[in-house]
């Protein structure tokens, strides 16, 4: 078993303890360098850290092979990357990028193949001038998804 995978085995034995929590990053970089970061469905707290970090360090041998481990979670303005993160964020105001756009809507459904985005636009009136405000929704297939992120507003 080479390192990363005692690692990923370690990680994933973790996770399975603390089904509220999920995995969104895992590197090894050079010297052996453990980068775990998460997130949960109800957040993550410094002691959910703390606990994962040591279900891995206690549990490698550094007479074995030298290691630095840190565990964080995935931070307030980091991009989503999984359906359970959006999930996780129904109700709340999205920044996504596609290939051709930049949307700011609300997120109203999440499933494991596409979101749906709400929000309303001023558009031309269909008959006569002006404009009027009209409420827009789209599916949205993760795969069409470049960046998102979730709006903070005070």
């Amino acid at each position: 078993m080479t390192f990363k995978e005692k690692v990923a085995d370690l990680l994933n034995t973790a996770l399975e303890e603390r089904p509220s929590l999920f995995l969104i990053d895992l590197s090894i970089g050079s010297g052996n360098k453990i980068m775990v970061t998460l997130d949960g469905d109800n957040g993550v707290n410094l002691q959910d850290c703390i606990d994962i970090s040591r279900a891995i360090e206690h549990n490698l041998d550094r007479e074995e092979e030298d290691f630095s481990l840190e565990v964080a979670s995935g931070g307030a303005a980091s991009p989503l990357k999984m359906p359970r993160q959006f999930k996780k964020n129904l109700g709340r105001t999205l920044s996504v990028k596609t290939a051709t756009d930049q949307i700011e809507a609300e997120i109203t459904d999440a499933n494991d193949d596409f979101i749906v985005l709400e929000w309303k636009a001023r558009e031309p009136k269909q008959i006569g001038k002006g404009k009027e405000t009209v409420q827009k929704r789209l599916e949205l297939p993760y795969q069409d998804i470049k960046e998102a992120v979730v709006v903070i507003k005070f």
